[in-house]
């Protein structure tokens, strides 16, 4: 499959909803893709199942807030200078890579480096949306070192990271994103085709691209694109479940910037006043409220959308007075089982509550 100007874009739509408010507008990642096709034509996606065994397949993706990335803008560089030092360190040539996660702009992430190293990027990710920290990734889940890890800075700065423990190279990426102003690119969990295929979460950018032109396509057909989300979705494999959990209009709005992510709560009330929903969120939503009653949680999806156009708003671009539809999707199976809630759950996050599926907290059936 090759990715267009017109994929692309609904590359970055799709990308905006799976992110779950997260992973950064992709408006930036977008614009640098298109001024990429215009110089060397459409990106290669390639499937799992096509790498070889002893591939070496790479992850990449943005790690900081998402508040700075709206004004500090990458170079454009970040993401090729970290794959061609890791290239130098394990001493071999890459195969391929793919986004650490498929929400919001590092769902584009690798498009850029991909063409320019000459390699394709897999049609799969590390996570299945957005989370806010390296450690949650599906990888990490199963076992896989995040390391050897090159961050690298807009400047041109660029450092490794070694360590045998996860969560301390989260912290240590974390610590490197704000000294270097609140956001760097990060290459991780350089990973086998065998450990690729056995743990990515499969097909995922394709599905991105499919939510993107279902929205698009009912927009100009003049249908509902909230239903057409919600059949893109059913119809992917990976999101069995989607709906609308509330709409109205955003009256109270929480943010800021605070060990480099972005925090805060969003309150949404019914057009009538006789209802409201509150969002808490650390980069990406993670537990919505409706009149103080559990509707939604991690690692579920949550995405706050204009509720004419269906354009996702990510956490960043979040407006006193914006009129949104919030929207909740279950999250893949391979998220939702007993080890990986153990890192991606509500009790990940410090919520005392235990995990309950979306579609179970709001009666959507089987």
């Amino acid at each position: 499959m090759r990715i267009d100007r017109a994929a692309l874009a609904d590359l970055a739509t799709g990308a905006a909803f799976l992110g779950s408010g997260g992973g950064g507008d992709p408006y930036y990642a977008m614009l640098l893709g298109e001024a990429e096709l215009a110089r060397r034509g459409s990106f290669e996606l390639v499937t799992l199942d096509t790498l070889a065994d002893d591939a070496l397949v790479v992850p990449c993706g943005w790690v900081g807030a998402p508040t700075v990335s709206v004004e500090k803008l990458p170079s454009g560089k970040e993401a090729m200078a970290g794959l061609q030092r890791l290239e130098a360190m394990l001493g071999r040539k890459i195969d391929a890579v793919m986004p650490i996660e498929i929400g919001g702009s590092n769902g584009l992430a690798p498009l850029v480096a991909a063409a320019e190293l000459g390699v394709p990027v897999v049609d799969a990710d590390g996570m299945g949306r957005a989370f806010p920290e390296s450690q949650m990734a599906i990888f990490n889940i199963h076992g896989i070192s995040a390391c050897p890890s090159v961050v690298t800075a807009a400047s041109g700065s660029l450092t490794v990271i070694e360590t045998s423990d996860n969560v301390e190279h989260e912290r240590l990426a974390r610590a490197l994103a704000i000294a270097l102003g609140g956001i760097a690119h990060m290459v991780e969990y350089p990973l086998s085709g065998a450990q690729a295929k056995a743990y990515a979460v499969p097909g995922s950018i394709s599905v991105a691209i499919a939510i993107g032109a279902a929205i698009r396509q009912a927009r100009a057909a003049g249908e509902d694109p909230f239903e057409a989300l919600f059949t893109a979705l059913w119809e992917s494999g990976l999101y069995a479940h989607a709906g609308i959990l509330f709409d109205g209009k955003i009256t109270d709005l929480e943010r800021e910037t605070q060990g480099g992510f972005s925090v805060g709560r969003i309150v949404i009330e019914a057009f009538d006043g006789q209802s409201r929903v509150e969002v808490d969120f650390q980069n990406e939503n993670l537990l919505a409220r409706r009149d103080g009653k559990i509707v939604a949680m991690v690692p579920d999806i949550l995405t706050v959308m204009d509720r004419e156009t269906a354009d996702s708003i990510t956490t960043e671009r979040l407006k006193y007075g914006q009129r949104v539809k919030l929207v909740g999707a279950a999250a893949p199976a391979m998220l939702r089982t007993a080890r990986a809630l153990d890192f991606v759950g509500p009790g990940a996050f410090g919520y005392p509550d235990a995990y309950v599926p979306i579609e179970r907290l709001n009666g959507w059936g089987a």
